[in-house]
């Protein structure tokens, strides 16, 4: 129900403003949108009227949706439909490097959001793009970009790195907490003290709101780090560290099993 004024999406979030850009309105398939952004910088919650693919060639972010977080290193690109309210957290600054479709493109792209791996050529081709002037020759250079763009994407293999998001305000500061600090070793009953809930509750919640309980989740989330952490360069027992776990094994172990890969062969 809104409050306030306010009005509210159907699953109860605030209705997140659209940013108006010109990606958005030029008469092209595609179009190439290049900006570098400062460690720490974010973009609030916002949709826009055409699908996107947000890549960064160098950098992390952080995207989350209304239903789960995406941790994004270079080499992996997130896809998102059109209109879909999401925020962008930047926490070591970021060189992005995205293209927006427009709808007749956007069928190129999954359904749902999803983080795609991206290619070598899909890189190069994501670049050249971005170079392009807006209202590209659609029979010369920028239509054979964008013609190849489409088929690589569509192409591209997905990956399982989605971290599902609750909905509870209470939970939702537990969560940006650990997306902070993924090793914390802090239990579900101190957090309970932290944030006003009992654990039962919290146990509820997380239950209901992410379809997994809080041990499972955090190994997702710890999980998902780390493999953007190994996509980065970063050598597997500093990932596993990194994000919490005591051993190399256990970290290699619970990778495996998540991905069915090990953190040196990376996704």
């Amino acid at each position: 129900m809104a409050t306030s004024g306010q009005i509210l999406s159907a699953n109860g979030q605030p209705a997140a403003p659209r940013r108006d850009i010109p990606q958005d309105r030029v008469d092209r398939p595609l179009a190439g949108f290049a900006r570098d952004y400062a460690e720490g910088e974010t973009v609030p919650r916002h949709t826009h009227d055409r699908a996107q693919l947000l890549y960064a060639i160098t950098g992390i972010m952080r995207v989350t949706t209304d239903a789960a977080l995406f941790t994004l290193p270079p080499a992996r690109a997130l896809w998102l439909p059109a209109g879909l309210p999401h925020a962008v957290a930047m926490p070591r600054g970021l060189a992005m490097r995205a293209l927006f479709l427009r709808a007749d493109a956007a069928h190129a792209g999954p359904a749902h959001p999803a983080v795609l791996s991206v290619s070598a050529l899909l890189r190069e081709l994501i670049l050249a793009a971005c170079a392009e002037p807006m209202e590209w020759d659609e029979k010369g250079r920028g239509g054979h970009l964008a013609a190849l763009i489409l088929e690589e994407i569509a192409r591209a293999p997905t990956l399982p790195l989605a971290v599902p998001q609750p909905r509870d305000p209470r939970l939702r500061r537990l969560v940006a907490a650990l997306a902070t600090d993924p090793a914390s070793p802090q239990t579900l009953e101190t957090w309970a003290v932290e944030i006003g809930a009992s654990p039962r509750t919290l146990r509820r919640l997380f239950h209901a709101e992410t379809g997994m309980g809080f041990a499972r989740w955090r190994q997702t989330l710890r999980l998902a780090e780390a493999a953007a952490m190994l996509a980065n360069g970063t050598p597997p027992a500093r990932a596993a560290a990194a994000v919490g776990y005591a051993s190399a094994p256990a970290f290699g172990a619970a990778f495996r099993a998540a991905f069915g890969a090990t953190p040196g062969a990376g996704l």
